[in-house]
């Protein structure tokens, strides 16, 4: 009898360990599955902020961020490093993707320490406005408010790898006048967390 019920936990104990694993590493190191209702926004489309009644002098890059996603969390610290780096050459802001509609703009901020818009989505019009479906994603919207870039800050799950900065890359090219950028798929096939299910409900 002793047996069995070493087996039994034995057994329960690799099943959680799989389970944690695939919620934490498998999970999302695939493709976030594409909405049945997606619509497609292509590079180059010119975008109508309506959220954003400010005149842009800057290009302006969105950061699209689920506070309850993993990947989102992990993101912020890369996020932070671009803002100080191109925030005198971007304007930038954060838009939330959250199920939770109590959370406030300002908790966002002070939670991780950012003083830039953050711009709440619970009807995730913006999202759909710029072919978003995942989180962490980045958006560059040049001076013509055109989209520029959409897709992965990196290939990397904590964004270590720096051949793979398609963000920072994307900036760059912009910022030096050059043509939308062609990537891989790495970059524009997103990987991470589905878009909130409860937003808008």
């Amino acid at each position: 009898m002793k047996k069995v019920f070493v087996y039994l936990s034995l057994i329960l104990i690799a099943v959680g360990i799989v389970n944690v694993f695939w919620e934490q590493e498998l999970v999302y190191s695939l493709p976030t599955p594409v909405p049945q209702d997606l619509k497609q926004v292509e590079v180059g489309k010119e975008l109508v902020l309506a959220f954003d009644d400010k005149k842009h002098e800057k290009p302006v890059f969105l950061h699209f961020f689920n506070p309850a996603c993993p990947c989102s969390r992990f993101n912020m610290k890369h996020f932070k490093k671009l803002l100080h780096t191109y925030s005198d050459k971007l304007d930038f802001m954060v838009v939330v993707q959250t199920e939770d509609l109590e959370i406030s703009d300002q908790e966002i901020k002070d939670e991780f320490d950012i003083d830039v818009p953050c711009i709440m989505d619970p009807d995730k019009k913006i999202a759909e406005s710029c072919g978003v479906y995942s989180t962490p994603q980045a958006v560059i919207i040049d001076m013509s408010g055109k989209l520029y870039y959409r897709g992965n800050y990196n290939r990397a799950r904590y964004c270590t790898d720096k051949k793979s900065d398609f963000a920072q890359m994307a900036i760059d090219s912009l910022l030096n006048n050059q043509d939308n950028p062609v990537f891989s798929m790495l970059a524009t096939i997103p990987y991470g967390c589905s878009l909130p299910a409860g937003c808008g409900k």
